[in-house]
């Protein structure tokens, strides 16, 4: 027997058995962040999860619990200090991790609701600190943790790429976070890190409440899609655990639709 032979013979096993993963962003039990917190514990991994401040603890805490999380821990990335205080608590519990994933964002209501044209430099830098910048934070903080390799997440939307009506000033921040993924990932790629941009389609989230008029959004998706179907947050953790596997090692940098193929369409 051959050695492809043995290689076609040999058990493949889809898994995240043995590997941690950190996931910052769930706020409650619809939150992206959780979908794929709960992919990666089904699928083995261990977890550490972060909730935003005390007002949003009561709402997190019982779905790490659920997810019997090892570690729970407050993140506000705009408080400086906290994120690495995060990667202290982490590296002190498991010195290493395999995944961090970062779906978090956020922009003023005035940014969020006005014009591009119109936005304050207060409110782009906020934007764009919570929901890019922060995500280099992560990496910077997963990289010293990833002697053998792992995989980064970072969530991003279709208004990084086309206008979407409404999506404002976080089409310009996610079009920044998609280029800052591209360019971790050639920095970190040598390192055996990867890097992956996961744009779901429209999703009833905390953060997409703040979108006007989202329910035409979630109308045109599920009538438009080739799928003819809305994503949920089953289906985004499903496709990143599957990129967090060993089988996916050689993915890397790019942006993953998770949208029925809302995407191709014009």
């Amino acid at each position: 027997m051959n050695d492809l032979s043995v290689a076609l013979e040999r058990p493949r096993r889809a898994t995240l058995a043995g590997k941690k993963a950190l996931v910052i962003g769930i706020a409650n039990e619809h939150s992206i962040a959780y979908g794929c917190a709960a992919a990666f514990r089904d699928f083995g991994a261990e977890l550490a999860v972060t909730y935003l401040n005390d007002k949003a603890r009561p709402f997190a805490e019982p779905l790490a619990r659920g997810l019997d999380a090892a570690l729970f821990l407050p993140l506000d990335v705009t408080v400086p200090g906290q994120m690495e205080a995060v990667f202290a608590a982490v590296q002190a519990k498991w010195g290493t991790i395999d995944i961090a994933l970062h779906s978090i964002a956020f922009a003023p209501r005035a940014a969020l609701h006005g014009r591009v044209v119109d936005v304050s430099e207060a409110d782009f830098n906020t934007a764009m600190k919570v929901s890019c910048y922060s995500f280099i934070e992560m990496a910077r903080g997963a990289e010293a943790l990833m002697p053998d390799g792992g995989t980064l997440f970072a969530m991003s939307y279709y208004g990084a790429e086309k206008v979407v009506r409404n999506y404002n000033i976080m089409g310009p921040v996610k079009a920044a976070l998609e280029g800052v993924v591209r360019y971790v990932a050639a920095e970190l790629g040598p390192k055996g890190i990867r890097v992956h941009a996961i744009s779901p389609g429209p999703l009833r989230t905390r953060a997409a409440s703040g979108i006007a008029d989202f329910d035409e959004l979630l109308d045109q998706a599920s009538e438009e899609a080739p799928a003819r179907s809305l994503v949920s947050i089953e289906d985004v953790g499903a496709a990143c655990a599957g990129l967090a596997m060993d089988g996916a090692r050689l993915i890397t940098g790019g942006t993953i639709y998770v949208d029925g193929g809302f995407n191709i369409m014009a």
